[in-house]
């Protein structure tokens, strides 16, 4: 239906292919293509009926991938341009296929094969590293019966604050000048044959979760700053899984899902605001660990394919700990919102384990506008009006989490920045990575790595963990891998 694409966390590199040896298999049908963007490297996979026949080839900014006797689907379409990655074109060779992808030439390119796992597809995984990382070697595809992820075999180390700063200020340039916009996943609750509930009035609760998505995409898009992505933007079907898998794939922020609530009482009445229960999160922990193609997938920017069972469990753990606790903030934000233009259902956030509350690295909330099933509610849900006005009431409750909990890189941090007093300089100056004191003093910038802690940043640049949060409007106690944090002065 549409290119998967993630982009998680720091700056974007893309990926796609390594020199590879002819592999003995039988031709298939190449279904579909995807991307991961992660902050060391991203990850293209190209998935297929069976096992691929294929040569790949790398020159001048081109990757070149023939497979003798295999034919694209219908369906197949190339992922979009994004970082070190140009755009892809196929084209009918002879009896196969040829995929020609544009990269930036400096591109360090790996690439194995995952067998079917649970119902999937083969999948040929081509890595892109950029040039400055070292990477293992791959081995062919029929050397191992099973091949998995492997990481770098070295990374760069941020522990250096020389180091740290090259680096940062790298990737920074590489983010329209540090200043990202914040994306926003909307989904419009149902659609198509999934009608979802129905008001006495003969209201369709999908109609009118699709006008209010719409209505909340055209003010998030007017907001500077700030991106929209719609999971649907007219009247048809999408999986339940499907719906976060796409904020996943779009590197989203924020994950909103917008329902009408029904009860067999046409007395119940108020919004409500939904996140993820304890339980949903240790069930859906379980499903990546146990899952060999979730655990090949990127978690805030990492795979834990290549992770011992105890390693990748902390990993995960930590991430949706991160996930669900700014859930809870955007959720309590939007719910004070709600409750401005009316009752709410039951005055706090309500917790459960829904489907499209699962992403395990993307902060998601579940949207109640109100009863469908009380006659006074589903008229003001059908009024223009009334939508345009929920759709407000959840952007300000969306936009205030983002002003007091800005993700560094974005447009709301050099806003944040710009209050307290503390100017990132542009790549373009000689100091470019460095922050310039013009009221609140900063004196550096950092990356932060695989395993670090706001606690043991402090201790190396010698601040206080308060002054670190403070300076990059942290509210909690941890931080994730890949982000790029101001160090103030001392």
């Amino acid at each position: 239906m549409r290119g998967y694409l993630n982009n998680w966390g720091g700056w974007v590199v893309v990926a796609i292919l390594a020199a590879m040896p002819l592999c003995a298999a039988q031709a298939a049908e190449l279904k579909g293509a995807r991307v991961w963007a992660g902050p060391e490297y991203t990850r293209v996979v190209l998935d297929a009926s069976g096992p691929l026949r294929y040569t790949i080839s790398q020159k001048d900014g081109q990757v070149v991938v023939d497979l003798p006797g295999s034919r694209t689907t219908s369906s197949f379409s190339s992922p979009s341009a994004q970082g070190l990655y140009r755009g892809m074109s196929h084209a009918r060779i002879g009896d196969g296929m040829q995929l020609t992808a544009k990269v930036a030439p400096a591109s360090r390119l790996k690439s194995f094969v995952l067998k079917p796992a649970s119902g999937t597809d083969y999948r040929l995984v081509l890595d892109l590293y950029p040039a400055s990382a070292s990477i293992a070697t791959a081995a062919p595809a029929e050397a191992a019966p099973a091949p998995v992820v492997q990481a770098p075999a070295a990374v760069p180390s941020y522990s250096n604050p020389t180091h740290s700063r090259r680096v940062a200020a790298e990737q920074a340039a590489a983010m329209l000048n540090g200043q990202r916009q914040v994306v926003v996943a909307i989904d419009a609750g149902h659609g198509g044959k999934d009608q979802g509930a129905h008001g006495p009035g003969g209201t369709l609760e999908k109609n009118v979760t699709l006008a209010v998505a719409r209505d909340l995409a055209a003010q998030i898009n007017r907001q500077p700053g700030m991106k929209a992505v719609l999971t649907r933007d007219s009247d048809f079907y999408i999986p339940l899984k499907q719906r976060y898998q796409i904020a996943r794939e779009h590197n989203a922020d924020l994950f909103v899902s917008i329902h009408a609530d029904a009860f067999t009482s046409d007395d119940a009445r108020g919004s409500s605001v939904w996140v993820l229960s304890p339980r949903g999160k240790t069930s859906e922990a379980a499903r990546w660990l146990a899952d060999r193609e979730n655990r090949a997938d990127l978690i805030g920017g990492t795979t834990l394919d290549d992770k011992d069972d105890s390693l990748a469990k902390v990993l995960l753990d930590l991430q949706q700990g991160w996930a669900m606790q700014a859930s809870d903030v955007v959720a309590g934000n939007v719910l004070k919102a709600l409750a401005q233009l009316g009752p709410t259902h039951r005055g706090y956030v309500e917790r459960a384990n829904f489907v499209v509350l699962r992403s395990p690295d993307v902060p998601s909330i579940l949207v109640e506008t109100a009863f469908i099933s009380n006659p006074a509610e589903e008229r003001r849900l059908r009024d223009p009006a009334h939508q345009k006005k929920l759709a407000e009431a959840v952007m300000g409750g969306v936009r205030n989490y983002f002003e007091s909990t800005p993700p560094p890189g974005t447009w709301f941090a050099a806003e944040a920045a710009r209050r307290n007093g503390v100017q990132l300089a542009s790549s373009s100056d000689s100091g470019a990575g460095k922050a310039v004191a013009t009221g609140t003093p900063a004196r550096d910038v950092h990356k932060v790595g695989r395993g670090e802690s706001l606690s043991s940043i402090a201790r190396q640049y010698g601040v206080s963990v308060g002054a670190l949060k403070n300076a990059n409007q942290i509210n909690s106690n941890t931080v994730r891998a890949g982000t790029t944090l101001t160090i103030p002065a001392g």
